[in-house]
């Protein structure tokens, strides 16, 4: 893939939505800069956003903009520096059965049914029914996760034929992007989370790229603590990505 192109990144516009409710930080509100117009994004350009700390959504790129919060910091994984520690050995030995298959991003019956069960599950301690049914709405589904403008790949992953796990993945001039994965959490004690993070670091070196980005991390939401586990972790302030 070719460097991104400033010229091309140029051309581009942005906006901010109105705010919604954040979802990551209680009693909060967020609003987010969209890159448009959508036909200029390609993969070129959507490499030279996520260094910017850019995210995709379905057919959309995206950073947080919040007027009286930063929370959001973009991460990315040093892939060259990267050693596993003691309990992610122990989650990539555990999940060695597992076989990947790479496939293109499309709507998958089986694939729904599983995000659909990851979701309920959740959000089990929720009352409002609405929410849940919203989560697992299969239109929203298709618009988040199998629509792409750039270069996308969606990865299944089986024991004994049985459908385990599925990720959603980006290719960019300088590593992969970590869109979104969804698994079986019926038994409590495998580590599928550990074990596609661990996959997808060898994925991405196994093509030399430098880095996998995590998206965002938040200090104060414990859903994504565990992004702090996978070091060397560079983290984008104030425009310069740092250790």
């Amino acid at each position: 893939m070719r460097q991104p192109n400033d010229n091309l990144l140029n051309k581009l516009q942005f906006y901010v939505t109105t705010c919604y409710s954040c979802g990551y930080l209680p009693n909060k509100l967020a609003q987010s800069l969209i890159a448009s117009p959508q036909h200029l994004m390609n993969a070129e350009v959507y490499s030279g956003l996520i260094q910017q700390g850019f995210r995709r959504s379905g057919m959309f790129a995206y950073r947080p903009h919040c007027e009286n919060c930063q929370a959001c910091v973009p991460v990315r994984i040093i892939l060259q520096d990267f050693a596993p520690n003691r309990s992610q050995k122990r989650a990539f030995k555990q999940h060695q059965n597992l076989t990947a298959t790479i496939l293109p991003v499309a709507f998958y019956e089986e694939h729904y049914a599983l995000y659909a069960a990851y979701q309920r599950a959740r959000h089990a301690d929720q009352t409002k029914q609405d929410e849940i049914k919203q989560v697992d709405d299969a239109e929203q589904y298709q618009s988040f996760l199998c629509q792409s403008n750039v270069e996308s790949v969606l990865v299944e992953f089986r024991e004994n034929n049985q459908l385990k796990m599925v990720s959603v993945i980006d290719i960019v001039s300088d590593g992969i992007s970590a869109v979104y994965t969804f698994y079986d959490i019926s038994n409590a004690k495998v580590s599928f989370g550990t074990y596609n993070v661990l996959w997808q670091i060898e994925w991405a070196k196994s093509f030399n790229l430098p880095y996998l980005y995590l998206g965002y991390w938040i200090k104060d939401s414990q859903k994504m603590a565990y992004k702090q586990n996978y070091k060397p972790l560079e983290m984008l302030i104030d425009g310069k990505w740092l250790q």
